[in-house]
């Protein structure tokens, strides 16, 4: 027996119940990981909400973990049971003591980087690697605007931005958050509490704007995405933290200055482990050169029991970084 998290309905943070069941065998090409440290991300809410609903139920949830193989399934000889592992890209139910996951999702841990490095780190920083890497390269010197610049996606962006030599404006909700994201990288930073968006923009950038911008708060920040954009600049939506972006009216994006957009998600980017493989090392290299530093605070480290609160507290918006669900703790 084993516990997980499971829940049979969509809705708040109560409908999460913390049960315990039997593990089965790894099938064909699977891989049985006994977490260690596991993921807590904002696409976990959209699951439990219902926003991205799951087809059936009960249903675990999670998709992000790190941990040590325990067993592995038939035509498994890339990993063998005592390797250390991280994945991102699960069947839901990461939120788990053991959770099995196709070869294909995994990574092998490097020794350097602990199992709470791992899992709060690796969904995220393959987001980033998308994100600044691919969806648009961001050059160096160039500036860019990036929104929820103190979250655990953000303040990686903000590091990985000062490695590439660019200059990252990061929107915050607060002054604490400012300074943790100029700690992080940023080149400027945007209240958004205090100041307009846009107009901080232009005048960061003396009118010009920004050709690209990174929004992962989707429905209150979009106008002030698609203001900061210059001519024909590409407005990446990639998140719905204060809901989902509805009803674009495309005649806007013409007067605003032939402006694009896209909606990507990782797995879009990552379909095969040469993908994954391929970003992950390009991340665990930024990782152990200390490029890219990931703390966890203690008070955002939850038992897996706690998953409930962990949802209560990352939905308030007051969180920083990364945050781990720990079974055992």
């Amino acid at each position: 027996m084993a516990k997980r998290i499971q829940f049979s309905a969509t809705g708040g943070p109560e409908v999460l119940q913390y049960v315990d069941f039997t593990p089965v065998e790894p099938a064909v090409d699977e891989v049985q990981v006994e977490n260690k440290a596991i993921g807590i991300n904002f696409i976990d809410t959209y699951v439990r909400s219902g926003l991205y609903a799951p087809a059936t139920f009960p249903s675990g949830l999670g998709t992000e973990a790190a941990g040590i193989v325990r067993k592995v399934g038939a035509g498994v000889s890339a990993v063998k049971p005592g390797d250390r592992v991280v994945y991102a890209q699960s069947a839901l139910g990461a939120y788990s003591e053991i959770h099995n996951v196709p070869l294909e999702k995994l990574a092998i841990l490097p020794d350097n980087l602990s199992f709470e490095q791992g899992a709060a780190s690796f969904l995220k920083g393959l987001t980033v690697h998308y994100l600044l890497r691919q969806t648009y390269e961001i050059k160096p010197g160039e500036i860019f605007l990036f929104h929820a610049a103190a979250g655990g996606v953000g303040l990686i962006a903000c590091q990985w931005a000062k490695a590439l030599g660019a200059k990252l404006i990061g929107s915050v909700g607060s002054d604490e958050k400012a300074e943790l994201a100029k700690r992080a990288g940023a080149w400027a930073t945007i209240n958004y509490h205090k100041e307009d968006i846009a107009q901080r923009v232009a005048e960061l950038t003396n009118g010009e704007k920004v050709s690209v911008v990174y929004d992962s708060v989707g429905k209150s920040t979009w106008q002030d995405s698609l203001n900061s954009l210059k001519r024909r600049g590409l407005m990446v939506s990639f998140g719905n933290a204060s809901g989902p972006v509805i009803g674009v009216d495309l005649a806007l994006l013409n007067q605003k200055g032939s402006l694009y957009v896209t909606r990507p998600s990782l797995y879009g980017y990552i379909t095969n482990r040469q993908e994954l493989q391929s970003a992950s090392n390009e991340l665990f290299s930024l990782l152990g050169s200390g490029a890219i530093k990931i703390e966890v605070k203690e008070e955002q480290k939850f038992a897996l029991a706690d998953a409930q609160k962990a949802h209560q507290v990352l939905e308030s918006r007051k969180t920083s970084g990364s945050s781990l669900l720990i079974p055992g703790l």
